[in-house]
């Protein structure tokens, strides 16, 4: 027989693979169809001999093998692979993958052919899968999406609390700004946020949940601030997981925006071109206008309220620290220069003017913000001495040491930084020093090595 009488490299291969074996003529005809498997007879059989081996193939597939074949009969022995697409009748395709080896003393090439469908088939199973669970996916995404949206957007505060470990697992802004300030409350102990007297009461509440009662309401306050409110408290269990579902809402009617927030912005002022908010002494936003959602980026006034203003405005805290400190020297700060921060991270130079408002029941601050960043000027705040100071240094090149230019030059550099924090922060040595990261004493050396000497104004801090 054929197969005994050629080399062993083709008797490992009839035996390693084969759902069929071709003898080929050096020229690619089919010379035997040695075996075949009972799946492929009807697709290879004898009337292929003859027929050459790349008939109804596509173009780049007839390259494909035709490199094969040249492979094979330039390495006689060696085994060469490729992956070809027949095209049966009926328009059925037909992977193979083919494992080839010219036998050097007859200068035939045996061809062993492995049915890959199943293996297409596998992959495509797969591939469907796959697309199946990024649709799920997907879908869940734009689920939890509209779940959050619509959390946020309520009212009333909202916690989801961990039965196992009685951990906050969620919670919306309003429960944010009325159980921790305008902290996040998420991963905290439950209770958070509420009187020590009030916890019994809470404790009493879960378990009551945990029996299956209804009607789970009681009557808390907040901490500190002493905010009335009705605690209703239900229980779901789902897929193995407890969770206790907590809503907070304000005694009476009303809500959380209009009662614990304060005050809402007038409607004469909502689209004013500048940027206004108000806020409390301690800096919380209580409203603000259109034109600072549009400046921060943001959606809604929500997304704000209760939350720090220098989490938006400021160089850093201490600009806003320095802005409120001198409102309380005086009634109003005119023209103080800062940055706006949006969400996506862009800085704008602003402008803010503050000014307290003495009627209202609250301590109340309000900030007119402008967009300075685009105002037409002659003179630049930050070049006013340095291209002096760097046209001195730079004439005396040749004539001192390196290492003497390089010290005066930061010595100018650093009297111009710590005269632009005197500049933003009126005067005030102690907000300057933290300003500029120094100790009050260093700025204090500081300023009398640079012979800067100016009256400083209140140190308060």
């Amino acid at each position: 027989m054929l197969i005994a009488a050629e080399s062993t490299s083709a008797s490992r291969i009839i035996e390693s693979l084969a759902d069929f074996v071709l003898a080929l003529k050096p020229g690619g005809q089919i010379e035997e169809i040695l075996s075949v498997s009972a799946e492929l007879r009807t697709s290879i059989n004898e009337s292929l001999v003859g027929i050459h081996w790349l008939d109804g193939l596509n173009e780049s597939e007839r390259k494909v093998g035709s490199d094969a074949l040249s492979s094979a009969l330039d390495a006689p022995g060696e085994v060469i692979h490729c992956n070809l697409i027949h095209n049966l009748t009926g328009n059925i395709e037909l992977p193979i993958q083919y494992h080839c080896v010219a036998i050097q003393e007859t200068k035939r090439i045996l061809v062993a052919g492995t049915d890959m469908r199943p293996v297409t088939n596998l992959r495509q199973q797969l591939l469907n899968t796959q697309q199946a669970l990024e649709q799920d996916y997907w879908r869940l995404r734009q689920v939890e999406t509209r779940y959050r949206s619509i959390i946020d957007m309520v009212s009333d505060a909202i916690v989801v609390i961990d039965e196992q470990t009685n951990r906050v697992l969620e919670a919306n802004p309003i429960a944010n700004r009325l159980l921790g300030r305008g902290k996040s409350i998420v991963g905290k102990p439950f209770p958070v946020g509420l009187e020590a007297e009030d916890h019994e009461t809470v404790a009493k509440l879960c378990k009551q949940a945990l029996g299956g009662g209804r009607e789970n309401k009681a009557y808390v306050r907040s901490e500190d601030d002493l905010i009335p409110l009705i605690l209703n408290l239900n229980f779901l269990s789902q897929n193995g997981e407890s969770r206790f579902l907590a809503r907070f809402t304000p005694e009476g009617s009303g809500s959380f925006n209009s009662e614990i927030l304060g005050n809402k912005m007038p409607a004469e002022i909502q689209n004013a071109s500048d940027a206004i908010i108000f806020t409390n002494e301690n800096g919380q936003i209580l409203a603000a206008n259109h034109t600072f959602l549009l400046m921060t980026q943001l959606m809604s006034e929500d997304q704000i309220l209760g939350r720090l203003a220098h989490e938006w405005l400021g160089r850093s805290a201490v600009d806003m620290n320095v802005l409120f400190n001198n409102l309380k020297l005086s009634e109003e700060v005119k023209l103080f220069a800062s940055t706006l921060r949006g969400e996506s991270g862009i800085l704008t130079e602003v402008e803010i003017s503050a000014f307290k408002l003495l009627e209202a029941e609250n301590p109340t601050i309000g900030l007119l913000i402008r967009d300075v960043s685009r105002r037409v000027t002659n003179k630049d705040l930050s070049s006013q001495r340095l291209p002096k100071s760097i046209e001195e240094i730079t004439r005396r090149v040749g004539r001192v040491p390196l290492k003497q230019l390089v010290r005066e030059s930061k010595e100018a550099i650093e009297a111009l930084c710590i005269e632009s924090a005197l500049k933003l922060t009126r005067d005030n040595r102690a907000s300057a020093a933290e300003l500029l990261g120094l100790s009050r004493q260093s700025l204090y050396a500081k300023l009398r090595d640079h012979g800067i000497e100016k009256a400083p104004k209140s140190e308060a801090n």
